[in-house]
């Protein structure tokens, strides 16, 4: 795919993610680490966020915003993605492989969007 359609993909991703964030709450809910507050609303906003930076791709001229933005949200929630994988493995989930293999994702996801970012 050529990076200018790359872009939309992105942005399905985006919303797609964000929309399961209402559709199935707990899974995020389950992954909260406990010292985090608001467990509920952080869910939400954070849906919120990924629905509207997904939205916020498709223009050329908020495009450099929204995927700084998805950045900086891809890293406040990456102690969810730890959270997941301390749980699983205290939980001896057979898909444990799937948690670890969620903590470097969030590296290429973050690349991703640096693309987008110039």
């Amino acid at each position: 795919m050529m990076h200018d359609e790359m872009i939309y993909l992105m942005s399905v991703f985006y919303i797609t993610a964000g929309m399961f964030h209402f559709v199935k709450p707990g899974i995020y809910r389950s992954i909260m680490p406990a010292w985090i507050p608001w467990h509920n609303e952080i869910i939400l906003i954070s849906g919120i966020a990924e629905i509207a930076l997904g939205i916020l791709l498709i223009p050329a001229q908020t495009r450099t915003a929204a995927a700084g933005l998805i950045i900086f949200l891809l890293i406040i929630i990456f102690p969810a993605n730890i959270q997941m994988a301390i749980n699983w493995n205290k939980q001896k989930n057979p898909r444990l492989w799937i948690a670890l293999c969620r903590l470097p994702l969030q590296l290429l996801l973050i690349w991703w969007a640096w693309q987008y970012t110039r």
